[in-house]
């Protein structure tokens, strides 16, 4: 019999891990039926859409709780579904505050939980670790310091590497790249990645708008390319042509050639972070929640540090600017630095090859496929 796989995930780093698998699942077997909540990268790898999952991913405390009745109707049309079809496995994909109830109703129906992706236990709500314990017959973690974690918490694990390594790929080179959006390829150039949900691109774009107007002042001739997430309203990116930087362009859907082809990125904190070490580009990291999301999570929040690139190092490598710290002109003093100091840009540039060494080789969602498709 043929395995019958249902998937979760609820924001569009998740829908992109969430496509690479179900490829390499068709991929080892090509009998196999993938199903769940998702976007248009589980669509267009074959797999069953139950659920769109766009518009219920939002960041922060206060944020969610409008979400909630949402989650509840696809919660439970997602538990009736499984236990009509008895899937052999759920795979649930990061999205902790809906995956984990869904995840303990699908156990209680018999059916087996691999849990890919791990939410950020090791930055906030340790606990979680006990949920995971309880829910979870297997995780398979992208970072290698999370490994060590399930294992010391008594969860079977397995480390198969960043799928980001094989996705991201730019679709053009630089010269190319920036030519067709009217830039100078020997210009210097910045991308502008303002987040990926709503509620983070109007909360951090506009600073960012103004930081690049100063990082123009001071390094006459950049020029900025603001990496648009897909599925994102219009209104929301209007600001950046009622600035009059005229050497802004905004693009959809092409990141990893935005990435290639800058020379700095300017970027929110999160998947991106990873994205752009890939890609070798030194960043400035920054981000905002609203002011009492922040009160009531920065007590929860156990580290120091918040960007991925700089927690993988074990180090500071990138300057974060988070929340009050977060300001145009700070953002253009660090910018400015990296772009007129090559030593400074080299340093960052050996840090970032350090965390590419950590993110495992190529072949990570083939290894979580063949993982899935074992416990199936």
């Amino acid at each position: 019999m043929n395995p019958r796989i249902l998937l979760s995930c609820g924001e569009p780093s998740g829908d992109l891990y969430a496509g690479a698998l179900t490829r390499e699942l068709r991929a080892l077997a090509p009998g196999v039926a993938v199903a769940g909540l998702g976007g248009p990268e589980l669509a267009a790898a074959g797999g069953q859409l139950l659920a769109d999952y766009r518009g219920l991913a939002v960041t922060g405390l206060t944020e969610a709780i409008a979400k909630v009745p949402r989650s509840i109707r696809l919660l439970r049309q997602l538990v009736q579904w499984a236990r009509e079809e008895r899937p052999s496995v759920l795979v649930a994909i990061d999205f902790p505050d809906f995956n984990f109830p869904l995840a303990r109703r699908l156990r209680n129906l018999g059916i087996r939980v691999v849990y890919y992706i791990s939410p950020q236990i090791w930055a906030w709500r340790p606990g979680r670790l006990r949920t995971i314990r309880a829910i979870a017959d297997r995780m398979l973690v992208i970072f290698p310091f999370e490994e060590e974690i399930y294992r010391r918490g008594g969860v079977p694990v397995e480390f198969v590497g960043h799928p980001l390594v094989d996705l991201a790929e730019p679709s053009a080179p630089r010269d190319a790249f920036l030519r067709r959006l009217g830039l100078a390829p020997q210009a210097p150039t910045v991308a502008i990645l303002p987040g990926s949900r709503p509620n983070e691109v109007g909360r951090i774009l506009p600073d960012l708008l103004t930081a690049a107007e100063q990082i123009r002042r001071r390094v006459p001739g950049t020029q900025f390319v603001i990496a648009r997430a897909p599925h994102l309203g219009d209104g929301l990116f209007r600001i950046a042509t009622s600035r009059g930087l005229s050497s802004a362009v905004v693009i959809e859907g092409e990141t990893n050639a935005v990435l290639a082809s800058a020379d700095l990125a300017l970027t929110a904190s999160g998947t991106a972070t990873v994205q752009t070490a890939i890609h070798d580009t030194p960043m400035v990291v920054v981000y905002r929640l609203s002011p009492l999301t922040y009160l009531l999570g920065r007590r929860l929040v156990k580290l120091d540090t918040f960007g991925m690139v700089n927690l993988i190092a074990g180090e500071r490598i990138v300057p974060e600017l988070i929340q009050g710290g977060f300001t145009p002109e700070a953002v253009a003093d660090e910018a400015v630095s990296m772009l007129t100091d090559g030593a400074r840009a080299a340093r960052v540039r050996e840090g970032l090859a350090r965390v590419r060494a950590r993110l495992g080789g190529p072949g990570a969602s083939r290894r979580a496929a063949e993982a899935i498709l074992k416990l199936a």
